[in-house]
């Protein structure tokens, strides 16, 4: 069962694995008002969309500030929100999302979950540059796409974290044709032939 995968693979505590429980329940009961992931993920929750979150946080470094954007159904920004309030370092979770309804699902979340994050419901373009230690994007946009934002809001020396699917050597050489970067593959667990793109040092070409 995925739930036990991930409280032994990541050494869950207890008191987290109830919130992410939580959490599960608060979007299982707001979903069919506001679609915050596909009817057929539901099935597959906690692997499609928890782990994938859990999975994400774990391949970060450590970091004061994170920036999610793009946060929907709270993936994976949420989930690392949750993740790193169970840890002595203090890291502060900024989630960015457009629809003002999935704003107010992000918002309720959290408090159910007694976690606290910064809920901003602008457009990430529009926002002041954050500073981050770490960006993250899940099912946002094509990586040369997500670099604009990153070149904005990352912190110098920062880090994005981005799962990408099967075509994610595409879109690093796609990407290549502006950018500079050095990142690291890191197999997914939830899907074969995906990874969790991990980059470091952009700049434009």
């Amino acid at each position: 069962m995925t739930r036990d995968i991930i409280r032994s693979k990541f050494d869950v505590s207890r008191e987290t694995m109830e919130k992410l429980d939580i959490f599960v329940e608060n979007l299982r009961k707001w979903n069919p008002r506001i679609n915050l992931v596909s009817k057929r993920s539901m099935e597959d929750l906690w692997t499609r969309h928890v782990l994938d979150s859990v999975q994400v946080y774990h391949a970060a470094p450590s970091t004061d500030t994170w920036m999610d954007i793009g946060s929907g159904g709270g993936f994976p920004g949420l989930i690392c929100a949750i993740l790193a309030a169970d840890t002595a370092k203090a890291t502060h979770v900024t989630l960015v999302e457009s629809d003002q309804r999935k704003c107010a699902f992000l918002r309720a979340a959290a408090r159910e979950c007694e976690v606290s994050v910064t809920v901003k419901s602008e457009r990430v373009e529009a926002l002041e540059p954050a500073g981050a230690g770490v960006l993250s994007a899940r099912a946002l946009a094509d990586l040369a796409h997500l670099f604009t934002f990153a070149e904005r809001h990352l912190a110098v020396g920062g880090t994005s974290m981005f799962p990408k699917g099967v075509t994610w050597k595409k879109e690093v050489d796609r990407a290549r044709q502006q950018w500079r970067f050095d990142y690291e593959a890191i197999k997914s667990l939830t899907e074969p032939e995906a990874v969790i793109l991990k980059i470091k040092g952009l700049e434009r070409a």
